[in-house]
């Protein structure tokens, strides 16, 4: 007997391989049947007639570690189609940890991850993941493991290589996480602690990546002036290393970097004739989302956040930060304010009704309400939410993203950051992307734009069962409308779930039904084998 029987819809089976009419059959977690089901009873049939039924999407980047806990309904990802998502991105998240290290990176990620928990009652990877299991989620959960954590309880903040007697520590502690399955090693070269590593540091940490299976995901330091030198950086680190390498979020941010997408590609491609294995990720938007703490030079971070919340109140730092933005004392490094301008730098979300007001406003308008100068709106913000503040850039331009969207190893995320008036990519990717780039505006076809959603990213996390419709693999399925998907999310008003997608599978087991939430939890957490 058949648990499912999905008929009449057009596939797309992950592949990049042409649309196909059959039928699947579903018993159990597992597709049974392909092309013709199996003609037995059936407890449920779902009628695709003039829709596309492909695997479920996968989601290389998002930031959901701590939300889950609060929503394991997961809404924000089934509503757009997502079964499963990486976690532990940019080096930022909240396992491997000792206790001494809790309350600082608590306090680092506040704005990043959120405070959905007063307390993170675990320590090591496997303790993290269990707890995850625990809940269960709605959709499936993969960690990389975060370079943050492990810094911290070698090093502290401090701002300084490590000692070969500190990196060998680091070396162990990250080896202990993939033994408890992690997926591979992410850092943020912009964001503290991770930053102040040098080369020596992420050469043998990669290494260590390497001799797993895993690979090294990385915020570049730099994705504006200097984005074609951070991707040499590391990709010179992982020539070094031996370890694939998979770049976050890849974008050319700047009006004067504007159309230079072709040459970064092109050095991704001549390194991948070295023998570099690259993929990477993109949202499907020309503004981006981080902490609005970013806005600040990286020497000011140093001590965490507890040393930046210090000198943000000694005016002399300010006007020495106004400076550096403003560019009349020359520092090397990411500047948000000369990529954007402070109107392309809006406030997302805060931590306190005090400054709800805030969210949705760019820095220039609130300068101007407030009589501030613009430095001074941010360093007050920073200070009164202790750091937990996210904002919107306004950085890129549609070539660029089309770009980039057609090279071959482009992967879709989120990069989800939940919270206030967020990012419209937290609830809207992968249907923008299927409604406005494949259907609308032809950058791809829908074979190949699934395959960068299902079968790629499982390819690149190493998912032997997923990703695919094929006979024996999990029923992890979506099911859309091509003709109306599209997103309804914009930038002053976010918080809305796209239209189009019908039915979600999660194991077989419905998530969504009619475009609606089930009350099916049938996620898991997925462990590096």
């Amino acid at each position: 007997m058949l648990d499912v029987l999905i008929r009449n819809g057009r596939i797309v089976d992950g592949s990049g391989s042409p649309w196909f009419r059959g039928e699947i059959g579903i018993r159990g977690e597992r597709i049974v049947s392909v092309r013709h089901a199996i003609r037995d009873e059936t407890a449920r049939v779902i009628d695709a007639a003039g829709l596309v039924v492909s695997p479920g999407f996968i989601d290389m980047h998002t930031h959901s570690d701590l939300r889950v806990f609060a929503h394991p309904e997961e809404d924000s990802k089934l509503l757009q189609g997502i079964t499963t998502a990486l976690i532990g991105q940019d080096g930022l998240s909240v396992a491997p940890i000792d206790d001494a290290s809790k309350p600082p990176m608590m306090r680092r990620v506040s704005g990043l991850l959120g405070t959905y928990l007063p307390e993170w009652n675990w320590n090591s990877l496997a303790e993290f993941l269990a707890r995850l299991d625990s809940l269960p989620p709605a959709t499936n959960t993969l960690m990389l493991i975060p370079h943050g954590p492990i810094r911290t309880a070698v090093l502290g903040w401090e701002n300084r290589p490590a000692t070969p007697e500190e990196l060998a520590r680091m070396e162990a502690i990250l080896a202990r996480a993939f033994e408890e399955g992690g997926m591979g090693f992410s850092t943020g070269l912009i964001y503290p602690p991770g930053m102040y590593a040098d080369r020596t540091e992420l050469v043998a940490l990669c290494r260590v990546a390497a001799a797993y299976g895993g690979f090294f995901v990385v915020h570049l330091r730099n994705e504006g002036d200097h984005v074609l030198e951070s991707t040499r950086e590391v990709a010179e680190i992982c020539l070094e290393a031996g370890c694939p390498l998979h770049v976050s979020h890849l974008k050319v941010a700047g009006k004067a970097n504007w159309g230079q997408a072709g040459k970064l590609l092109g050095l991704i491609d001549s390194y991948r004739q070295r023998g570099v294995e690259i993929t990477f990720d993109q949202y499907p938007y020309v503004a981006g989302s981080t902490m609005l703490d970013a806005v600040i030079p990286p020497r000011f971070h140093a001590g965490g956040t507890a040393g930046l919340i210090e000198r943000l109140q000694d005016p002399a730092v300010r006007e020495e930060i106004r400076r550096i933005q403003d560019l009349v004392t020359p520092e090397r490094w990411e500047n948000w304010v000369s990529l954007c301008g402070w109107d392309g730098i809006w406030v997302n979300a805060v931590a306190t009704e005090a400054n709800r007001s805030a969210e949705g406003r760019s820095i220039a308008e609130l300068a101007a309400a407030t009589g501030k100068r613009p430095i001074d709106v941010v360093c007050d913000l920073l200070v009164a939410e202790d750091d937990a503040v996210t904002m919107t850039v306004f950085y890129g331009c549609e070539e660029d993203v089309r770009a980039i969207m057609r090279h071959e190893c482009m992967t879709i995320c989120s990069d989800g950051i939940v919270g206030g008036k967020p990012h419209p990519r937290v609830y809207n990717t992968c249907a923008r992307f299927l409604g406005k780039y494949v259907r609308e505006d032809s950058v791809l076809s829908l074979p190949q734009a699934i395959r960068r959603m299902t079968s790629f990213p499982a390819q690149r996390l190493g998912l032997q069962d997923r990703g695919l419709l094929r006979e024996g693999m999990v029923a992890d399925i979506t099911v859309f409308d091509p003709d109306t998907i599209i997103d309804t999310g914009t930038y002053a008003e976010p918080n809305q779930h796209p239209i189009g997608i019908s039915h979600v599978l999660i194991a077989g087991r419905p998530a969504v039904e009619d475009g609606k939430l089930t009350d099916v939890r049938a996620g898991r957490v997925l462990r590096r084998r």
